[in-house]
């Protein structure tokens, strides 16, 4: 039985030095070809047999074979399974842990027993906010953590510090983006909103609305009140 172990060790460790060897040269290959390629993250077989996977800026995903000879862009589909494994990757290097989250700079709207959560990045000039919001509203039984996100204009982040500074936030941001009311001036301590663009910024949150759920799952864009039910459903509250 030693001897088996001993052999099976052996085994195991060379395969890892030969994987290292082989994503170390198609490193190489892919920096001294294509110079403007963006700096590799990481370097690991893929799915498929003979493909590698490499990732640059974080998520960017590309598939390249065992020499670095060629670079592929696009999705891996199983065809078998009916899977978007491109997809899936991305999903999952995109997630964020909720507990990650900075809580303190957003604030609360709860509907029902609020039991549970998730949280929403929106700016206040953001369209597919609105519709986002009118839909959220035949969702109960939740906690919305509201980031203030303003990135698309001047007049978004003046709309933003006005809410942000309100008495009460959850009033203001719901009567602006469901009733459409306007928003009255209002001035207090807004370093949350640069926060909230910095922490935006290190986790590529480059959309409004992005949704993030209790499990880490984050979705992009205006989910119907059906999916956000069903993201519910399916995350685990912390």
């Amino acid at each position: 039985m030693t001897l088996f172990k001993s052999i099976l060790t052996g085994a195991l460790l060379a395969l890892s030095l030969g994987a290292t060897a082989q994503e170390a040269a198609i490193r190489k290959n892919l920096t001294e070809r294509l110079p403007n390629l963006p700096k590799i993250d990481e370097i690991k077989q893929a799915p498929m047999a003979g493909l590698y996977e490499v990732r640059v800026n974080g998520s960017e995903i590309f598939y390249t074979d065992a020499e670095g000879n060629y670079l592929l862009q696009g999705h891996l589909i199983d065809t078998k399974a009916r899977r978007n494994l491109t997809e899936e990757r991305v999903d999952k290097l995109n997630a964020v842990a909720f507990d990650a989250l900075p809580l303190k700079d957003a604030f609360t709207i709860v509907r029902g027993n609020g039991k549970r959560k998730m949280a929403v990045f929106e700016d206040p000039n953001c369209g597919y906010c609105k519709r986002f919001e009118r839909d959220m509203q035949k969702v109960s039984d939740v906690t919305v953590y509201m980031f203030l996100y303003p990135i698309l204009s001047a007049d978004s982040g003046e709309k933003s510090k006005n809410i942000w500074c309100a008495k009460d936030k959850a009033k203001v941001w719901q009567d602006l983006m469901v009733r459409d009311q306007p928003v009255s001036s209002a001035s207090c301590d807004t370093s949350a909103l640069g926060r909230n663009i910095e922490f935006g910024k290190k986790y590529r949150i480059t959309g409004t609305p992005t949704v993030i759920f209790a499990d880490g799952s984050r979705v992009p864009g205006a989910i119907s009140a059906r999916e956000v039910e069903k993201y519910l459903a399916e995350a685990k509250v912390p």
